[in-house]
């Protein structure tokens, strides 16, 4: 690339056979900086794979006479490529054999437009793609509490040094939720409202599962909760300050 071409954003394939979607898709990432290559079926992709060189394939977990599946595994068999899955509310299963079988991430359709474009940076960042634009911290949203910050705009839990906290899409989810909703008592049905959407088949011992994870994660000692604290009989309250 010579010094007067603009940079060019991540290249990602589009596998869906929906064309609605598949364009909505397209101009959701053109304006988010990536480069959408959208196609209908593997055919598409494997031609569109010869002529572009792609950075990450989103793939319909359920194309129209062909499956996603068997496309993910095609595309680990010829080409290093990170993947995402769209998948639909009923596919649980599908979606369990879909990162067993090379996916590197999956979300629910419908999905948030900031969400989708917020996991596939995360997807390219951990496959070491290293021309991915992303706003500087101090102009990302940031939500803080005690000595850590959340990133809306990576995803990324930000500690007391400095690191990065690994957090599951659950996990983040339910933080963000709590940071939404701060210094109210939240009953657990709520919580899993909110996750409902992603996460449909969870119970309430699953909530209790996130909590336990989540205060872990941010409690100097998460026996003793200072931020996600329970209120028994209620629910939750999430304290931003200590």
């Amino acid at each position: 690339m010579s010094g007067d071409e603009p940079a060019r954003g991540p290249v990602v394939a589009i596998v869906d056979d929906d064309t609605e979607l598949r364009e909505s898709i397209a101009s959701l990432l053109t304006e988010n900086g990536f480069v959408p290559v959208p196609v209908a079926d593997s055919t598409g992709f494997f031609t569109a794979s010869a002529m572009n060189s792609l950075d990450l394939a989103l793939v319909d977990l359920r194309l129209q006479g062909e499956s996603g599946l068997t496309l993910a595994i095609h595309i680990r068999e010829r080409l290093a490529l990170p993947i995402v899955m769209l998948t639909g509310r009923g596919d649980e299963t599908d979606k369990i054999i879909g990162l067993e079988t090379g996916a590197d991430d999956y979300i629910m359709k419908p999905f948030n437009p900031r969400e989708l474009v917020a996991r596939l940076r995360a997807v390219l960042r951990r496959s070491g793609y290293s021309g991915l634009s992303i706003p500087d911290r101090s102009q990302s949203q940031i939500r803080s509490f005690g000595h850590f910050r959340l990133d809306q705009s990576r995803r990324e839990l930000i500690g007391p040094d400095g690191a990065e906290i690994a957090l599951t899409n659950a996990e983040y989810r339910m933080l963000e939720y709590f940071l939404r909703n701060p210094d109210r008592v939240i009953p657990r049905t709520d919580l899993l409202r909110e996750l409902g959407s992603d996460h449909s088949q969870y119970m309430d011992r699953t909530v209790d599962v996130l909590i336990m994870r989540l205060r872990r994660k941010i409690e100097p000692v998460p026996s003793k909760p200072v931020h996600l604290q329970t209120r028994r009989g209620q629910g939750y309250i999430f304290m931003t300050t200590i």
